[in-house]
């Protein structure tokens, strides 16, 4: 037998050494000191290399176990079936090699497969003899794990008792997980109290589950998914789904998400659609596990060291990531606020180059204990906005600064104040170029007068040669003017001007929005187009008429009032009139019948009987409610027709309320009597 490279057992002692250190930092520590992606990086090479040189595995090898040691502290319980890790894939192409091996030991009968979203949270095992519940453990290093059986007690999700036809004493496995929001709220309050910041939702699941004290435990917002029967194997079900569907009837929370699929090809569109649409939901998920459905063949399968065969876990692009903030800077919005921001040594992160993140506040910024030159865990926010999640303190050298706002505006060098009711900072200076700037980039944009070809370089061009002082000014500026720009001719100048005369018949909601009003976005100016008609009224309203629409706070009728009360923009409201904008609602256009559905957004999906989709949104609006196509935590009703597809799904998912057509036309009589009657009292 050949010698194995000396620089290959070097190699592989190092990885052993990394490897280990990480789990110790993630499990053990639940201070996590590199990436999910980096840790599985290195798990990949070693594994190459032991494959290539099987003569150097070792028993203590960390590809050889499933997760970290124990802490006794909590107790040991020994899993009488092991609690196996998941093999893992990150493309097509890995998933197609996964799925042939598996049929070519089954000698390619055929087999039907079930998709799961791979929660990111703490897997436990949950003991049950003659329905109740008796132990509750970590995975642990698969073959033995902590008894947490009391912080598990507090999970409200999780039944104590089991009524109905089950065997006398059995297990089902699971994934304990904290809320995005839940997750936000704790980091928060450890901020507060300068304890570390969690890293991510499962590190804090896991600090949860893993606490001495479980009146700790009570008090996180934990839930769990229940995603596998651990023993006896076919108790439930001839397959893992009839099984599944058995243990939600029985009253344990199972995913509604999961589908079971006929073809490799609805697997890969399964997790296709969840890489896109994982930000929709209220909890992490890191990728997609698929399982071969009979449970027989599933035994037939077997496992190979630690990991079954019969499933395997597709990995969605990862979302986080760790690199060094090398600056803190400061760019001025619209309405005067100082808006810190990262500059990043650059970083993939879900398929995506990173150099700038979001900071908000400096407030957050101290509260996260942020500083130059830390080693910072970066995320992408909603798949988009790239965020700091806070610094990696294991990883400080000393060298790091504190950083504090600027008393001078970085643009025009006036004074900084920061209200006393406010987070943010804010220049006092109305003449401020920045502002102006981002004032311009916010009326030309989609949700305002969507001026099609001034982008944010125009904007800029346009203000810092003092063509634009104010938005209405666009509609003053001429063909010469324009194509004297650099990178502007004069196609291009007759393209903007053409833009800017079609923006004139914009809807009145989209004028509101596009003025700029502090705390005014688009529901709020739609709302405000209803309720006045015209910017004239408008501008001519009350704090008190204004705070008395359902919708409208205080801090909004102040703002609302302030700006009507600002000299300038007066003028700049009396230049659109004069361009020829369209300040006042169309003609034959109706005010809302009743303000009852204000502040509720609604959702249609499927084919309804009665009503068109046009004449069902109308409907909404004509009683101060809003539609909308996409389903979100915010939605308020989603009305349901026949053939509803993926809307209904996603409200299910995320709790949302579902409406029959029936059930929405009665609560539109609902509106209707009480119109009737605030009209009867009048």
């Amino acid at each position: 037998m050949v010698e194995p490279d000396p620089a290959v057992r070097e190699r592989i002692a190092w990885l052993r050494d990394q490897v280990n250190r990480h789990n110790y930092c993630y499990y053990v520590l639940e201070q996590p000191e590199v990436s999910d992606a980096e840790f599985d990086a290195l798990m990949q090479e070693l594994r190459r290399l032991e494959e290539g040189y099987p003569e150097l595995i070792t028993p203590d090898s960390p590809t050889q176990r499933v997760g970290a040691a124990p802490v006794e502290a909590f107790g040991v319980v020994e899993h009488p079936v092991p609690m196996l890790s998941l093999g893992n894939v990150f493309n097509d192409a890995e998933l197609l090699a996964w799925y042939r091996r598996v049929s070519g030991l089954l000698d390619d009968r055929p087999f039907d497969l079930v998709c799961e979203l791979k929660l990111d949270g703490l897997a436990v095992a949950l003991t049950y003899e003659q329905g109740r519940l008796v132990r509750g453990a970590t995975r642990g290093d698969g073959t033995r794990g902590e008894d947490v059986t009391q912080n598990l007690r507090t999970i409200k999700s999780i039944p104590l008792v089991v009524r109905g036809e089950v065997p006398e004493r059995f297990e089902v496995r699971g994934e304990v997980y904290l809320t995005r929001r839940g997750f936000a709220r704790m980091n928060e309050e450890r901020a507060q109290q300068g304890l570390p910041l969690y890293a991510n939702p499962r590190n804090a699941a896991s600090g949860s589950v893993r606490q001495l004290d479980s009146r700790i435990t009570a008090q996180r917002p934990l839930d769990i998914f229940i995603y596998q029967f651990g023993y006896p194997s076919r108790a439930l079900g001839e397959t893992h789904w009839e099984t599944m569907q058995r243990l939600r009837d029985l009253g344990f929370r199972v995913s509604p998400l999961s589908v079971r699929c006929a073809s490799l090809d609805q697997v890969q569109a399964y997790y296709h659609r969840w890489v896109e649409e994982r930000h929709t939901l209220d909890y992490e998920t890191d990728g997609v596990v698929v399982k071969v459905n009979p449970l027989d063949f599933q035994e037939r399968l077997g496992a190979v060291g630690r990991e079954p065969r019969w499933a395997i876990a597709y990995k969605f692009p990862a979302t986080q990531g760790y690199t060094r903030l090398t600056a803190i800077k400061v760019n001025v919005g619209r309405t005067g606020s100082l808006n810190p921001y990262a500059e990043l040594e650059p970083i993939a992160v879900g398929g995506v180059t990173i150099s700038k993140a979001s900071l908000h506040n400096e407030e957050d910024i101290h509260r996260k204990d942020i500083r130059e030159g830390d080693i910072v865990i970066v995320q992408r926010a909603g798949e988009v906005i790239p965020q700091i999640v806070g610094p990696v303190l294991s990883r400080r050298t000393g060298q790091e600064q504190e950083w504090r706002m600027p008393t001078r505006c970085p643009s025009c060098g006036a004074e900084v104040v920061k209200p006393p009711d406010e987070a943010m900072h804010r220049c006092v200076n109305a003449a401020c170029p920045a502002q102006s700037i981002e004032h311009l980039k916010h009326f030309v944009s989609r949700g305002a007068m969507d001026i099609e070809g001034i982008g944010e370089k125009l904007a800029e061009a346009l203000a810092q040669n003092g063509l634009v002082y104010d938005p209405a000014d666009l509609y003053s500026l001429t063909a010469d003017q324009l194509a004297a720009l650099e990178r502007m001719g004069p196609k291009s100048a007759a393209n903007v001007l053409a833009a800017l005369e079609a923006s004139k018949a914009r809807p009145l909601r989209n004028v509101i929005a596009a003025l700029g009003i502090l705390h005014v976005g688009a529901e709020t100016a739609d709302l405000l187009a209803q309720r006045f008609g015209s910017i004239d009224a408008l501008m001519a309203a009350a704090q008190e008429e204004l705070q008395a629409i359902p919708g409208i706070g205080p801090k909004v009728a102040e703002s609302i009032v302030a700006f009507a009360r600002q000299e300038g923009n007066r003028r700049m409201v009396e230049k659109l009139k004069q361009a020829g904008v369209r300040l006042a609602a169309e003609e034959g256009s109706q005010p809302p019948r009743s303000l009852a559905l204000t502040g509720q957004t609604f959702v249609l999906t499927g084919r309804l009987e009665r009503l068109t989709r046009h004449q069902a949104e109308g409907l909404v609006k004509q009683y101060g409610g809003t539609t909308s196509s996409t389903v979100t935590r915010k939605t308020s009703y989603v009305v349901v027709g026949e053939d509803a597809g993926s809307k209904l799904e996603r409200a299910q998912a995320l709790g949302v309320p579902t409406l029959t057509e029936q059930e929405f036309l009665d609560l539109l009589s609902q509106a209707e009597q009480g119109h009737a009657r605030a009209s009867a009292s009048g």
